[in-house]
């Protein structure tokens, strides 16, 4: 199986999570033995262990199989490492080649820390049209003091733009507004910065973040008031409770409690939770939890989250209780939840039988998982891992877990090396009507 596929979709291999719990419980062997047979998060992890004890050389042979390959995950992995030990030009050597493709911004970047930034700069314009390129290229203008030919270059983009495969027109990069707005602001024509990020078309936030760190508080007031997804609302109360003026942060959310969604006042209730208000944010929950989004898991989930931090989950299981009552059934996802909840309660077999005879339909994997949770937490692994291996035995990485904790280390190592079927895909240009389109 490829490389880079396995090490992206974390399958045939050792996750990075499970390296670190080997190492945890004392088998740095097994994590060694493995990185010499090819397992990257294993060697990974060593190489950087034996950087940390200035060990250098070792560590780039640990590494240098992969660098082999020419997989830039690893080529880009030990730049990084030279570029820290001061070594930059063997990381500009190692890396050089790679700058006409996938290593492009990150080669510009070195070149331009190195006091080669003219030549950084000169190798990203014609990639301007590139999100990735064109965001490298302002951060070397700066380095190298042209921004203003960066702009002029980002201004062509704007001004002639593109056209998609439909025929409508798209400018190429999709970020050239921001970061023609990011030269202004750093030229200190912030006015103009704001102008340009007044249209629809950039990233949600920036704008905010731009006013707010102008200090510019009206004109974000001002543009919460119309910015309908939020952001701006958020970042004008950050703004306000940085200063101490908590109570400004309440009334920002307060002053926008009609607008649609949840979102609002599961901010609310989070400033007060962080500023003791409890009971205020109580408040906030339950007229939320009563009202017509009430069923909506982000809702669910803050309210019973506010009950067990508090060591109230007994309160919390009486929420799921009235819920159910009034939509007329549970969900699978509260479900889970519920038997989380249960076992805290000091109701563990209680939340095991019930997972046995009452487990909704459409998601019993589910249900499966949360009972070995539950029983993993309770310090019965074997349990845990007999459930997995009865009901859900495709849930490799969960039953991996559960052998290290056992000691059976052997076993989750296999288990997790087993051959996963890497998925094929038609040719970019074969048409289809059938699934993958």
């Amino acid at each position: 199986m490829d490389l880079d596929y396995r090490t992206r979709m974390r399958v045939g291999c050792i996750p990075p999570e499970l390296v670190a719990r080997l190492v945890e419980l004392g088998h740095t062997g097994e994590v060694e033995l493995q990185a010499g047979r090819g397992e990257w998060f294993c060697a990974l992890h060593l190489a950087r262990d034996l950087a940390g004890q200035d060990r250098q050389e070792e560590a780039l042979a640990v590494l240098a199989p992969f660098v082999a390959t020419g997989w830039w995950v690893a080529v880009e992995t030990v730049a990084g490492l030279l570029d820290g030990w001061g070594r930059a030009d063997e990381a500009i050597a190692l890396t050089r080649p790679y700058a006409s493709g996938v290593g492009l911004s990150f080669v510009a970047r070195l070149l331009a820390r190195h006091g080669r930034g003219e030549e950084a700069f000169d190798l990203l314009v014609p990639h301007i049209a590139g999100r990735v390129a064109a965001e490298a290229l302002v951060d070397v203008a700066e380095v190298v003091g042209r921004d203003e030919e960066a702009a002029v270059l980002l201004t062509a983009r704007l001004e002639t733009p593109g056209r998609s495969e439909w025929g409508c027109p798209r400018v190429e990069p999709d970020n050239a507004v921001e970061l023609l707005a990011a030269i202004r602001e750093r030229q200190g024509r912030v006015d103009e910065a704001v102008a340009l990020l007044h249209t629809p078309d950039v990233t949600p936030g920036v704008l905010a973040d731009l006013l707010a760190r102008h200090d510019r508080v009206e004109e974000l007031r001002a543009y919460a008031a119309t910015e309908v997804l939020g952001h701006a609302t958020d970042r004008l109360a950050a703004l306000l409770e940085e200063r101490g003026d908590v109570d400004g942060a309440v009334d920002v959310y307060r002053q926008s409690l009609e607008g649609p969604g949840c979102y609002v006042r599961l901010s609310l209730a989070e400033l007060l939770l962080r500023h003791g208000r409890d009971d205020e944010a109580l408040e906030v929950l339950h007229a939320l939890a009563d009202g017509p989004g009430g069923a909506e898991d982000v809702v669910v989930y803050a309210v019973c989250k506010y009950y067990t931090d508090r060591g109230r989950p007994d309160e919390a299981l009486a929420h799921l209780d009235r819920l159910k009552t009034r939509v007329g059934g549970e969900d699978w996802q509260y479900f889970g939840l519920r038997l989380r909840l249960m076992a805290r309660c000091g109701l563990l077999d209680e939340a095991v039988d019930l997972a046995r005879t009452d487990a909704p339909e459409g998601e019993p994997w589910f249900a499966v998982m949360t009972v070995a949770a539950i029983l993993a937490d309770a310090g019965r692994t074997e349990e845990a891992l007999a459930v997995l291996e009865r009901d859900a035995p495709d849930l490799v990485r969960d039953r991996a877990t559960l052998l290290i904790e056992l000691g059976r280390v052997k076993e989750a190592v296999a288990l997790m090396q087993a051959p996963v079927p890497q998925p094929t895909w038609p040719e970019p240009d074969a048409r289809t009507d059938e699934p993958p389109f």
